[in-house]
């Protein structure tokens, strides 16, 4: 089931379980398996020179193999399939089955028939071998998917622009029909096959582009984000429709990567989380940040139902409906209105009009204290009780920490009780573990700017192995040879290759409705479409009423705005 989050501000994207899954996905591990992860991951792996991974002490080689990386080293390594398969096959998400009903996916209903099937797909190849994840899929046709058909080809919502254009036959071409997985304020998403690949993909509806400048501004800044994103941990556009008729431009159709769940689903879910599952996707989380804010972008509403996920443990960062390009060198007004109140930072909360990426760290910190506790670290009623929430964890602030604080704010910590610091609940959260404690304090720091940078906090040996183990079979950046031989990238953690300009978003704020119509309308109509054949919507579609008559989240679920202390 995907819904909208009636907290998001944007849009729950491009989400989708299988059609007959139930709400929540479970987290499948072994305590055995689990326990022996950090002693034996690197069990049978070899190092070209000197360096051997050893049972007794997997964290102190991880930590060797990845500085011999920072210092620019070649390495490569050959792995031993058994225990890295075996243990990403513990850590695979899996997905329930709700047994026969309707799951609710946005405005409409599916229905999930007694025909699933379980099946392993998804798989991440490891030295010729696959390691797959157990997930519940519905094929609609017996409990296999088939080949695809002419008349399923004209009951699906995407369909060429060439009329006489047919799809190569393909093994796995998808033949699910097309389905809404997810609404919020900005966009509607469904998920639909492109017939060009046979695959799944996810469908964003961007209705009333032209409605005020605001949104024409908002929808431009995103296509321009998504279209230049290649990033393992960034949800990235595939291609974007083209308007067939300059004069009805009125809606916007984007194509993006469709993915299996959010990590909200996966910490209100049932089942145990593994330090193992915290680590690689707080690893992930940063990884993805750095590449956001080495394009000069901050995200603005950071948390777990903008963080998707699939069985594989792969998370991509994704909803870019608040965020907005800035020069880190310079310090420019920007509205204070930003990222869902129970992640958003002090200095936010305190009407902060001047902030830099610490925002988003402050993000990714509660984030890890909600996978460690499986529960929200500051869930508040309302802004001021959730800044009287975070100083009864850190305790009250100096004057100095809150220098960009507006005076309301300001006057409203110094009348109130002194606070000390209380370490233990962290200490708590962590259950014990120093090196935990150590990056979650340094993230969930009072003053942003002694707040731990996405570098440095990439660079936390609490993060070793989790680092180490998606690099070892997860990242598109390094790769395995025929003969079993891992070879490690000379960059891990790669930047954006063209940041954008902030001059840009400079540009935009006098830019007027024509003269963004106009753009916009060039800067769609000129991308080439993937394999050289455009899309459009087909109005034969079974689903097009629904498709086009689907709407946004109304205002009323809307997040709450900040407290207006000045008033």
């Amino acid at each position: 089931m995907i819904t909208g989050s009636s907290s998001s501000s944007g849009c729950s994207s491009a989400t989708a379980t299988n059609d007959h899954c139930s709400e929540s996905l479970a987290v499948t591990s072994s305590s055995s398996a689990a326990s022996s992860v950090s002693s034996s991951f690197c069990s049978g792996v070899t190092q070209e020179g000197s360096l051997k991974c050893d049972q007794a002490n997997s964290r102190a080689t991880a930590t060797s193999l990845f500085n011999s990386l920072a210092n620019h080293q070649t390495i490569k390594y050959t792995k031993n399939t058994s225990i890295i398969a075996g243990v990403l096959e513990e850590m695979a998400l899996v997905s329930h089955h709700a047994g026969t009903g309707s799951i609710v996916a946005g405005p409409a209903s599916i229905y999930a028939g007694p025909g699933a099937k379980e099946s392993r797909h998804n798989a991440t190849t490891l030295n010729g071998k696959s390691v797959t994840a157990k997930l519940l899929q519905n094929s609609y046709h017996n409990g296999h998917l088939s080949q695809p058909s002419v008349a399923h080809s004209s009951q699906a919502i995407l369909t060429a622009v060439q009329p006489f254009y047919r799809p190569p036959t393909m093994e796995q071409h998808d033949t699910q029909p097309d389905r809404p997985i997810g609404y919020g304020a900005f966009g509607v998403v469904w998920s639909v096959t492109d017939p060009r690949s046979g695959k799944r993909v996810a469908l964003k509806k961007m209705p009333n582009v032209f409605q005020n400048l605001a949104s024409c501004k908002r929808v431009f800044r995103e296509i321009r984000m998504l279209s230049s994103f290649r990033h393992d941990n960034v949800l990235c556009m595939i291609d974007v429709i083209q308007p067939q008729n300059p004069h009805f431009f009125q809606e916007l159709y984007v194509l993006t990567e469709l993915m299996q769940s959010d990590l909200h689903k996966i910490i209100v879910s049932p089942q145990p989380l593994t330090t193992d599952h915290v680590k690689i996707f707080v690893y992930q989380i940063l990884r993805g940040l750095k590449y956001l804010h080495s394009a000069n972008i901050l995200h603005r509403d950071i948390k777990p139902g903008n963080l998707l996920v699939n069985s594989n443990c792969i998370l991509k960062i994704c909803d870019f409906g608040l965020a907005r390009m800035w020069d880190p060198h310079e310090q420019s007004a920007m509205t204070h209105e930003v990222v869902t109140q129970y992640y958003r930072s002090p200095e936010l909360l305190m009407g902060a009009r001047t902030y830099t990426g610490a925002v988003d760290v402050w993000s990714v910190g509660c984030i890890f204290a909600e996978l460690l506790g499986r529960r929200i670290l500051f869930q508040a009623h309302g802004p001021v009780e959730q800044l009287n929430m975070i100083v009864d964890l850190l305790g009250t602030p100096t004057e100095e920490e809150m220098k960009t604080a507006c005076d309301g704010a300001r006057k409203h910590i110094l009348s109130s009780p002194f606070r000390q610091p209380n370490p233990q609940k962290i200490i708590q959260l962590t259950q014990g573990n120093d090196d935990a404690a150590d990056l979650l304090t340094r993230l969930v720091t009072f003053d942003p700017e002694k707040r731990v940078t996405v570098d440095a906090a990439l660079s936390h040996r609490y993060l070793d192995e989790g680092r180490m183990r998606f690099h070892s079979c997860m990242c598109s950046c390094c790769y395995t040879t025929p003969s079993n031989v891992r070879i490690f990238s000379q960059i891990l953690d790669p930047v954006h290759e063209h940041p954008f300009d902030p001059r840009w978003e400079k540009e935009l704020s006098h830019m007027s409705m024509f003269d963004l119509r106009d753009r916009m309308y060039r800067f769609v109509t000129e991308r080439s479409p993937p394999f050289g054949v455009a899309l459009t919507i087909n109005p034969n579609s079974a689903s097009y009423k629904t498709f086009t008559s689907s709407s946004v989240a109304q205002p009323s679920e809307f997040p709450p705005s900040p407290n207006a202390w000045d008033q």
